[in-house]
């Protein structure tokens, strides 16, 4: 289990079996503005802003930061392995196959929940539009799934609030069609809802930084840097907004479907990565200074988690009905309560056009981290199948749509989007570590991109992920050692058993350092493998 799979076969194995690669650099940086601009941004802020209230501004930044000196670590490790497989390729070459399954197995948990949370986000604007522009009643019980509290090890649910999102189950299903079609489609359909987004806060900026009030960034911290219980305050917004913030690692796993990726992967990574966070300041400066951001209370007076049954009952109070925190379209609830009721409509009209493509990425992700673990033999080799005419691992695209489709139907986004980033803080920090651990091991093989500082950088990012992940709210730190036990289990009683790696099933010697490289063919305007071990 802690056979490790050498960087050279694991591109001669994509050589062997490979995806279409049809992206561009513009292409492969829409995909990542289109993966980070999103919920996070157009729904979670009024999460944000329940855990910290304005001092979410800063939470923005944290995770901004944190999402930075991670993005150099990737932008190293995914043009050395142009490959599908993000960070499970990455510490299978320097970590084993074990911890690889491990990363990999978190981040099937990391995109599926995430596409889910999108789709609860979409489901929330869509819903908005129908009832403001269209005056439409959608029945309350189609439109949020129950709210779930934990008794003991075993959640409870309550259906007074709601029994299915339907919406969302529509539009997880709809994207889950258009990827089964073809990643070149894809991003064609793509880069028109990037375009659409970024009009749509452009717009949103434009009207409401002129009317700050001061006032309204008062108090600052309502609850404080760390909040009285787990996941609030500050810094516990800050692990929730992380989420705002993923899309980048999307744009690594597309690396085998990229043209000349060696250079392409890291202007896509780090160009996406700059781009989103200047629209994420300009956008929460404007959503505290025109209406305020200030936190409901429970029913003793105490601090709530945002979509916790005491948050619900807050919000369905009168007195809280305009509140930014109660919004589940946050940014078009913004511009209708400062009196620009037809740009909100727009803005929601924008939202529900655009969100897909953040679902089309996270669902895009997670089918290519399964597609290179069944390629592998970690898991069925049927789920790698590739269709012949769509060029799509078809059957595992299905598989993940419907299993996205459900989560979304059930579950309301302020969790969803928490649980998610449970299993991203830890596939960050395993690859912190593997961009040092190969520094050491391969000293002296080729790296377009290096990470500046990486003696400071990673052991940054490393730190900065584990401490937004212990600031993550107990319940969705709890899935993660639950999910991964599960995941040991499947490993232990087939993973071990029928990796390719582990019967020997590869043209290029792993087990031996000192053995010389197999016949690698050399992708196109990259050097061959042998040019990356001359000293």
């Amino acid at each position: 289990m802690w056979r490790v799979k050498s960087l050279d076969a694991i591109l001669a194995t994509a050589e062997r079996k490979s995806l279409h690669r049809s992206l561009g650099p513009v292409q492969l940086t829409l995909l990542g503005v289109g993966a980070i601009i999103g919920t996070g941004i157009f729904v979670l802020t009024a999460a944000a802003a329940q855990k910290a209230g304005p001092g979410m501004m800063w939470s923005f930044v944290i995770a901004g930061a944190v999402c930075a000196v991670a993005a150099l670590c990737y932008s190293e490790l995914a043009s050395m392995a142009p490959v599908s497989g993000s960070a499970y390729t990455y510490t299978y070459a320097v970590m084993g196959e074990l911890l690889a399954w491990m990363v990999g197995w978190a981040l099937i948990l990391e995109y599926a929940v995430a596409a889910s949370a999108v789709s609860v986000g979409w489901s929330g604007y869509v819903l908005g539009l129908i009832e403001n522009a269209l005056g439409f009643d959608w029945p309350d019980l189609l439109q949020a799934g129950p709210a779930w509290t934990m008794n003991g090890w075993m959640p409870t649910p309550d259906f007074s609030v709601g029994i299915v999102n339907v919406p969302a189950i529509i539009v997880a299903l709809a994207v889950t069609l258009l990827l089964m079609i073809g990643t070149t489609e894809s991003a064609r359909v793509n880069a028109i809802l990037v375009a659409i987004k970024v009009a749509a806060l452009t717009a949103f900026c434009v009207l409401t930084l002129p009317v700050i009030q001061a006032s309204n960034f008062q108090p600052f911290a309502p609850n404080g840097l760390f909040g009285e219980s787990s996941g609030m305050g500050i810094i516990g917004a800050a692990a929730s907004i992380f989420f705002a913030y993923v899309g980048f690692d999307a744009v690594s796993t597309a690396a085998e479907e990229t043209k000349n990726p060696q250079r392409n992967v890291p202007i896509g990574l780090i160009g996406s990565l700059a781009i989103c966070t200047v629209f994420y300041l300009l956008v929460a400066v404007g959503a505290v200074g025109a209406l305020g951001a200030q936190p409901v209370l429970g029913a003793a007076g105490e601090a709530v988690q945002p979509g916790s049954a005491g948050f619900i009952a807050a919000c369905a109070l009168p007195e809280n009905a305009a509140q930014l925190v109660c919004s589940n379209e946050a940014l078009a609830h913004v511009l209708r309560q400062i009196d620009y009721p037809a740009v909100g409509n727009a803005l929601g009209t924008a939202a529900m056009l655009a969100l897909p493509s953040v679902i089309l990425m996270m669902i895009y992700g997670q089918t290519r981290i399964f597609f290179v673990m069944a390629r592998d033999g970690l898991l069925p080799e049927g789920l790698a199948k590739v269709h012949p005419k769509w060029k799509t691992p078809y059957i595992v695209t299905l598989f993940t749509g419907v299993a996205v489709a459900i989560a979304g139907a059930l579950f309301p986004v302020g969790q969803l989007a928490d649980i998610s980033n449970s299993g991203t803080l830890f596939a960050f920090f395993m690859v912190s570590i593997a961009v040092m651990m190969l520094r050491v091991k391969e000293p002296n093989r080729r790296r377009p991109f290096r990470t500046p500082l990486v003696w400071i950088i990673a052991p940054l990012s490393a730190a900065g992920c584990a401490f937004l992940f212990w600031n993550l709210p107990h319940d969705a730190k709890m899935v993660l050692p639950i999910w991964g036990g599960i995941g040991l289990v499947i490993y232990l009683l087939y993973g071990i058993r029928k990796s390719h790696l582990g019967r020997g099933l590869f043209q290029v010697p792993e087990l031996d350092p000192d053995a010389p490289p197999g016949p690698v063919p050399p992708m196109p305007g990259a050097p061959s493998p042998t040019d990356d071990h001359r000293n």
